[in-house]
């Protein structure tokens, strides 16, 4: 162990301008014990010689108001020269640690990092901060499905990275995870605010990129959650502090079926919302004259912001149809046909190629998906094992298709040498990928013109599961249309629908007892029973047969 010790000095200097240090007469009282009005404490600590036997000048360390104070800090600085235990190089990097923080840092290390490193076999000269960490994290899971590897990709890329990155691994805090959840709703505002102006310079800030809602954040913190559990595996840090971040449930909201009720109140929400904007962007118009703010507000935003009964919505059978109606003359109207008829997700069908769709045999099957990740989009599996699967196909969307395709031929001749081939099955009009943002801001475009409740793009997903189920077919054969993972995620997701569907159910069964063929008695003299009436009232004989 170390020799070390503790003294008193102060600055005090004798007749000849010399400094007393430790021989002020002022350090001491009358009475001998310490002035605690004056000097300073110090400590000195020897420290051992280098590897090749050169010796190395003490550690002095001063300035602090109490001999505790010093004592505690010499003692400091012999925890981490005990750390080494009896290896001598080990004991020669700590040293050199010690001499070169005090002297960048005007501090000791931290013991406990310093035990970590060692026991880890870090290097004791660089702090690994959490940037670094994450890709070496990242790199280092090899069985991720692509769509996974993506996913944390993104999470690194637009969240934590940027807020958390310069942070070293072993000092993040909770207090920084939920800075970095505050600078996501202060984005979310942004977002908001953007829509809602109109100003182009402001939209432009936030294009391509949607609101954080609540199941993203839970995801962002699950990426990182999880690779600070393998930190802790690795002995790097001691608490997870993502784990112990709270954030809003989640659980994504269940779908409801666009009862008439249901949308008579989002009528009354948007005509209070399209109010409020108005007054809103008349208001800014009078307090700043000289700023073109405009007074007209956009009708795509209002129409998409107005509360709604529920985040997620299904139309009726009778609103699809009229949204595809509408959607008919749009050249995107076989993408959202499939997505409605066979419930692909978005980004599966804009991922679509031709070699995966078996027209003569009716099928397709789902081997490739286009994401969306931030303004930028990536290529890969489906999101699932469940996803990769062969979807029949009905006769009316095979119509559909091969009149799309004999359409893209036609826009391949119209476009000639600017033409990509890339054989996806829905493109742009010069052949390339769809990007799936602009499929679905054409979407609710095509929504909003035919007078409809807005839903999202991928509830026409759910709107098919809701039809399934209408049609009497249980929630395992939804599990297996929609290549859902398990009939639990079914569950979880589409009970909500059961209720609005078994009113019409009910009314399906009234009406095949209704609407029977009378039964024909052949006794000689025997009347003809007539059909029940639907609404007459109870006891009322029917009509005799003519």
């Amino acid at each position: 162990m170390a020799n070390g010790s503790t003294y008193k000095q102060c600055g005090c200097r004798d007749q000849d301008g010399r400094l007393l240090r430790t021989r002020c007469p002022k350090l001491r009282r009358a009475d001998g014990r310490s002035n605690t009005g004056h000097g300073r404490w110090y400590y000195q600590l020897g420290l051992p010689a280098t590897l090749d036997g050169a010796r190395r000048g003490p550690l002095r360390r001063g300035g602090l108001t109490s001999q505790d104070a010093a004592d505690a800090e010499m003692n400091q600085a012999k925890e981490l020269l005990s750390i080494a235990a009896d290896d001598p190089a080990v004991l020669d990097q700590i040293t050199d640690l010690i001499t070169a923080t005090v002297k960048n840092t005007k501090r000791l290390p931290v013991p406990e990092e310093v035990r970590r490193k060692v026991r880890t076999g870090q290097d004791l000269d660089s702090t690994l901060t959490l940037a670094e960490y994450l890709e070496q994290w990242l790199a280092g899971r090899k069985g991720l499905r692509e769509g996974t590897r993506r996913s944390y990709r993104g999470h690194l890329d637009l969240y934590l990275t940027p807020h958390l990155g310069h942070i070293p691994l072993e000092r993040l805090r909770v207090s920084d995870v939920d800075s970095l959840f505050e600078a996501i709703e202060e984005f979310n505002s942004l977002v908001a605010h953007a829509r809602q102006s109109g100003d182009p310079a402001l939209r432009a800030q936030v294009k391509g990129r949607r609101a954080v809602g609540a199941a993203t954040k839970q995801r962002i913190r699950a990426t990182l959650r999880a690779a600070l559990s393998k930190a802790i595996k690795e002995r790097r840090i001691d608490i997870n502090v993502a784990a112990l971040v709270e954030l809003p449930s989640g659980r994504a909201p269940r779908p409801l079926v666009g009862s008439p009720e249901r949308i008579a109140e989002w009528r009354r929400n948007h005509t209070i919302h399209v109010r409020e904007q108005q007054d809103r962007k008349e208001r800014l118009a009078r307090l700043e004259p000289g700023m073109r703010h405009g007074t007209r507000i956009n009708r795509l935003d209002a129409y998409i912001g107005a509360p709604r009964p529920s985040p997620v919505m299904v139309w009726t059978p009778e609103l699809t149809r009229t949204f595809l109606h509408r959607a008919r003359r749009h050249r995107l109207h076989p993408l959202y046909h499939l997505i409605t008829f066979r419930g692909l997700r978005r980004g599966e069908a804009c991922g679509l190629r031709w070699p995966d769709l078996d027209l003569d045999g009716g099928a397709v099957t789902v081997r490739w998906q286009i994401t969306q990740l931030g303004s930028t989009t990536a290529q890969g599996k489906p999101k699932t094992d469940a996803g990769e699967a062969r979807v029949s196909l009905d006769t009316t969307t095979i119509k559909v298709l091969r009149a799309h395709k004999a359409r893209q031929n036609t826009e391949r001749l119209a476009a000639g040498d600017t033409w990509t081939e890339t054989d996806f099955v829905f493109t742009t009009e010069t052949g390339r990928p769809l990007h799936p943002a602009l499929v679905t801001e054409q979407f609710e475009q095509l929504a909003m013109e035919a007078d409809l409740p807005p839903v999202r793009l991928h509830d026409l997903r759910h709107g098919a599961a809701s039809i399934l189920l209408a049609a009497g077919y249980d929630l395992k054969v939804v599990q297996e249309a929609l290549r859902l993972s398990s009939i639990t995620v079914a569950a979880d997701t589409y009970t909500s629908l059961l209720p609005d569907l078994a009113r019409q159910s009910a009314e399906d069964a009234a009406a095949i007892i209704l609407n029977a063929a009378p039964h024909q008695r052949r006794s000689p003299g025997a009347r003809a029973m007539a059909p029940l009436p639907a609404d007459g009232p109870p006891g009322q004989e029917p009509a005799p047969a003519s």
